[in-house]
């Protein structure tokens, strides 16, 4: 406990611009892909010094950081590309808000990209968008970019003619329609319990929809921002984001807005379903609860026959201590009682339409 305490104090002591590796860092690996309309030039695992060293060379150079064990890779080409202290700080500092930051030379873009379509779990990716270069740093390999790789292996005019800002918003479109199988994955979840709930209103069914309503807490505050950078990288400068880009930008906001749209949509009928959960726990409780009344009220009368005729009053004191004791037909009149009774008001009842 007073490691782990030191650890936290000495973290919140520390300077603005400390690097340190979050823990359970991935081990890191330099990727760089550079490109203009006629050429390209691909690497895989290189040193920071010589990624650094392409940018220049080709109209476009993308370098991906790939796990972030390796503190001395970040800063190293950070010192390359010119990149802020504290925009590497929030590199490693994994949890980190979506946001748009702009730092003189370069754009920062932190953004939360889920590792697979069926599950919530996401990373965190740090975008430097700079003059010919595009610098990303994720927490772990594999990604949700391959497709735009693939598009600019295959020469594809709109990135192969494309500067720097439509690779950029390349990456973030991919990023963004990874919400989308995510979305549908949780829509199949809700009518899957939807449908659970209608046949059965048990407890694990709250507990599933409970679930649901996180997730769907936690894919609001990744997607909402989104829509605060794509909104502010329109509104840059024609020299940093060019009109032809910001015609896809545009495109990709709407996407935001809709994947936003969806959250608030799914979270509206999760909220649905638990009404729908608790008005029909409720309805069956009234459904017990009237069964019982019946049984009760039903036995009203017979116990108060049965009470009455139980009183150990002596018959042979006087002839009006219960003188169906000592007749023949006492017991047989006593049980009828009870029956014309019970009958009586179970008819009275079906009148009523308490068995419909």
């Amino acid at each position: 406990m007073k490691t782990q305490s030191g650890t936290a104090a000495e973290r919140i002591a520390r300077p603005p611009g400390s690097l340190e590796a979050p823990p359970g860092a991935h081990p890191t690996s330099l990727n760089v892909l550079a490109y203009g309309p006629d050429t390209i030039h691909e690497e895989q695992d290189v040193p920071a010094g010589e990624a650094a060293g392409v940018v220049g060379t080709h109209p476009v150079t993308w370098i991906d950081q790939q796990g972030l064990a390796d503190v001395s890779t970040l800063k190293a080409i950070g010192e390359a590309l010119g990149l802020h202290q504290l925009a590497l700080e929030d590199t490693l500092n994994v949890r980190q808000r979506t946001k748009l930051d702009e730092f003189g030379d370069f754009y920062f873009i932190v953004a939360h990209m889920p590792i697979a379509f069926d599950s919530l779990e996401t990373e965190q990716v740090s975008i430097y968008l700079g003059a010919g270069f595009l610098f990303t740093a994720q927490e772990r390999p594999g990604d949700m970019f391959d497709r735009v790789r693939e598009r600019i292996r295959e020469g594809r005019p709109r990135l192969r003619l494309g500067n720097v800002d439509y690779l950029a918003y390349a990456i973030l479109d991919a990023l963004v329609d990874s919400y989308f199988p995510l979305l549908e994955s949780i829509a199949e979840r809700l009518d899957d319990l939807e449908l659970k709930v209608l046949g059965d209103s048990s407890r694990e069914h709250l507990t599933n929809l409970n679930e649901v309503k996180r997730d769907l807490i936690t894919l609001r505050r990744y997607v909402e921002p989104l829509n605060e950078v794509v909104s502010g990288l329109l509104r840059l400068d024609e020299t940093i984001i060019s009109e032809s880009t910001k015609v896809y930008l545009r495109d990709l906001d709407d996407h935001c807005s809709r994947a936003f749209e969806l959250v608030e949509s799914y979270r509206d009928v999760a909220s649905g379903i638990m009404d729908l959960h608790l008005s029909m726990t409720s309805h069956q409780m009234n459904e017990v609860m009237r069964v019982l009344t019946i049984i009760a009220t039903v036995f009203i009368p017979i116990s108060f026959i049965a009470g009455l005729y139980g009183m150990n009053f002596d018959p042979e004191a006087s002839r009006w201590n219960m003188p169906e004791l000592s007749w023949a037909m006492g017991y047989p009149f006593a049980i009828g009682m009870m029956i014309l009774c019970a009958g009586s008001m179970l008819t009275y009842f079906w009148k009523k339409g308490w068995f419909r």
